[in-house]
């Protein structure tokens, strides 16, 4: 059984009934990208780096426009999300029809397999259950921001889907990532007045591809700088072809290259529509989180030592996401309990197994245990071969 039916979700029921295996996979297509991403938003992965992997071709992003009626284009073309969600249903559609619209409520360990619970009240077992419910249920949430959210002075950039509701007010956006500084052009365009409060110490913005594809790159340039899923570079080269040899590396190696390899930055087209438009505060440090008067105050400090006052009517947090298997409420308390993790995240085999056997997790989810190629698209081929490969050896 599958729980989820994004990009993760979908490449892995492919895979798993191209092999031979019975499945049920559960969710609303594409959920996660209509409901928590916001309109206006654009991918920053490229076209070439945006396929959800299926068994066989005629699948990709470009096959998807095709089908609609659309031009090739290349990886200078940013990706609007909407067209993204698009391409999710129609290989949703046509790879992947048995998807389910039921919710998972509930799973919990029976007699070696898995008691499932629906929302529409069904109750099953399962031999085996690969969990890819995404992003949200590990939106992070720093603890100095608490007495706000309390308040309801804070939310996540996850939880919009729409932001012209801010039009007029003052909106801090805490990070210095694509969430950020998309969701702050994004408030900007919309009305909003956001100021941007980073501890980095400057912004940064990637570099606009050399050529519409990879293959143009001048060959010296290529072998200075390889090209990969996930942009030019050794290091990312090997990161995204070694996710398999990645799960060696010691944990604290791990870690911190899951943070620093394409570590916060914008998309190369998002700098014209942040630079000089509204204020970018880097540098700083959040002291203290005070709701004042229905309002926020902040109390910034920077690296010199100095403090600032800001007051806002809203905080965005665009601080990311940490994997905790604690999380996922839908897993039973002593399943979630049984799971053996690093820093909250799963530990998973080779196949993507967890130390519950027959209990699997892809997506975000392994991203710890394979590398930041599982935080992109493209990290969807890797996972959906790995586990078909360890469920149908688990079903032999």
């Amino acid at each position: 059984m599958v729980i989820g039916a994004g990009p993760y979700g979908l490449a892995t029921a492919a895979r798993l009934s191209a092999s031979g295996v019975r499945l049920r996979i559960f969710g609303e297509p594409m959920q996660g990208w209509h409901t928590h991403m916001p309109e206006g938003m654009f991918l920053k992965s490229v076209p070439s780096a945006s396929s959800i992997s299926a068994p066989e071709p005629g699948y990709a992003f470009a096959d998807f426009r095709a089908a609609q009626g659309s031009g090739p284009v290349g990886d200078l073309y940013p990706i609007p999300v909407e067209e993204f969600i698009g391409y999710g249903r129609w290989f949703q559609e046509r790879r992947v029809p048995e998807v389910e619209r039921s919710m998972v409520r509930g799973v919990q360990a029976v007699d070696g397999g898995f008691g499932i619970t629906l929302d529409s009240g069904e109750e099953f077992l399962a031999g085996a259950v690969v969990v890819s419910t995404g992003l949200v249920p590990f939106a992070h949430e720093p603890p100095e921001l608490r007495r706000l959210a309390a308040a309801g002075l804070t939310s996540h950039t996850c939880e919009h889907r729409n932001l012209t509701g801010f039009a007029g007010q003052r909106v801090v956006v805490l990070g210095a990532g694509q969430s950020a500084l998309e969701s702050a052009a994004l408030l900007h365009e919309a009305g909003a007045r956001p100021t941007v409060v980073a501890r980095a110490a400057t912004v940064a913005f990637g570099d606009p591809p050399q050529t519409d594809t990879p293959s143009a790159r001048p060959r010296s340039t290529r072998l200075h700088k390889p090209g990969s899923p996930l942009g030019p570079g050794w290091s990312l080269l090997a990161v995204s072809r070694g996710a398999a040899a990645y799960r060696h590396l010691p944990t604290p190696v791990r870690g911190r290259l899951l943070h620093t390899v394409l570590g916060p930055s914008g998309a190369w087209w998002l700098r014209e529509r942040v630079a000089g438009r509204f204020p970018v505060l880097c540098g700083r440090m959040v002291r203290s989180a005070e709701p004042e008067d229905g309002t926020v105050l902040l109390e910034l400090t920077d690296t010199g030592g100095g403090t600032e006052l800001l007051r806002a009517d809203h905080l965005l947090m665009a601080t990311g996401y940490r994997v905790e298997v604690d999380r996922l409420d839908l897993l039973e308390p002593t399943l979630r309990q049984a799971v053996q993790t690093f820093g909250g995240a799963p530990r998973l085999s080779a196949g993507f197994e967890s130390s519950v056997p027959g209990l699997y997790f892809t997506g975000l989810a392994a991203a710890p245990s394979f590398g930041p190629v599982l935080r992109f698209v493209c990290g969807t081929g890797f996972a959906a071969r790995q586990l078909a490969v360890g469920l149908a050896a688990r079903n032999r």
